[in-house]
């Protein structure tokens, strides 16, 4: 029997022709994020990062999004060879690497996503679900094809350098982190602030200018709308934990009655 594998990310957003709307999953459940694949949604994002994930409930995640409609995105919680080696031979197609702050790093996690001689990804398809077991004809010639990769842009030193990033062979697009961003600018939990947002304006343009896709992160509606028109190719518009983190509170502010609190005469 002879598979062959879904078409990547980068893949899809040729296709689709516009630009890709997306959410988290960050609650390592599986029954979760095939939730978020049926909604209609373009993609998903796995999160290992920031959320509870391990091997084990990232490959439950992917069998349940796998018969929906949706590209499945995962996120590794760092730029590391041998991390990247397991997600890839679990059958992650599309890697989004967080905190790559130059070109070196972003080459460093090219050479993860590559076998020998144009990397150094272990060897050890025939084990895994990546090349279903050897049923995907030539995968070891072809796994390269069947991969893209995301770096994110999250840090003062990452803008700085995004244009040698971008110009990086093997870095299909580069995915702006404005809460980071913020932070390393001194603005922690400022992610709207002008300043910010004209770092990111910039990464967006310098993907631009190379001919490669940018996406960014925007739970505000108005902000994602206005980096699509700025330029962004794709975005995550929200998150599971946090729509069931705000729409729980709004069921205890519809149905929980308050009690008036007196006013205090000082602290």
């Amino acid at each position: 029997m002879s598979l062959q594998l879904s078409p990547t990310f980068y893949s899809a957003l040729t296709d689709a022709g516009r630009p890709l709307a997306g959410m988290w999953v960050c609650s390592g459940s599986p029954l979760v994020a095939e939730i978020c694949a049926g909604s209609g949604l373009d993609w998903v994002l796995i999160d290992a990062e920031h959320s509870p994930n391990g091997l084990e409930s990232i490959l439950g995640q992917l069998h349940a999004v796998s018969g929906y409609p949706v590209q499945a995105m995962v996120r590794p919680p760092v730029n590391d060879t041998v991390i990247i080696k397991q997600y890839l031979d679990l059958g992650v197609q599309n890697l989004m690497v967080p905190m790559v702050n130059s070109a070196f790093e972003a080459a460093s996690a090219v050479a993860a996503v590559r076998y020998p001689p144009h990397g150094v990804r272990g060897v050890g398809s025939a084990l895994a679900r990546s090349s279903r077991w050897n049923r995907v004809p030539d995968y070891l010639g072809s796994a390269s094809e069947s991969i893209s990769l995301t770096v994110q842009i999250e840090s003062e030193a990452a803008a700085s350098a995004v244009e040698e990033i971008l110009a990086v062979d093997g870095v299909d697009g580069i995915f702006l982190g404005p809460s980071d961003l913020a932070a390393s600018m001194g603005l922690l939990g400022q992610q709207e602030n002008p300043l910010v947002r004209a770092v990111v304006e910039h990464c967006l343009e310098a993907a631009k200018a190379a001919g490669k896709p940018a996406g960014v992160n925007a739970f505000n509606p108005d902000t994602a709308r206005a980096y699509l028109d700025a330029g962004a190719s794709f975005v995550l518009v929200g998150a599971d934990v946090a729509v069931l983190a705000r729409a729980s509170e709004g069921f205890a502010k519809t149905f929980i009655p308050v009690p008036e609190v007196a006013e205090r005469d000082s602290y």
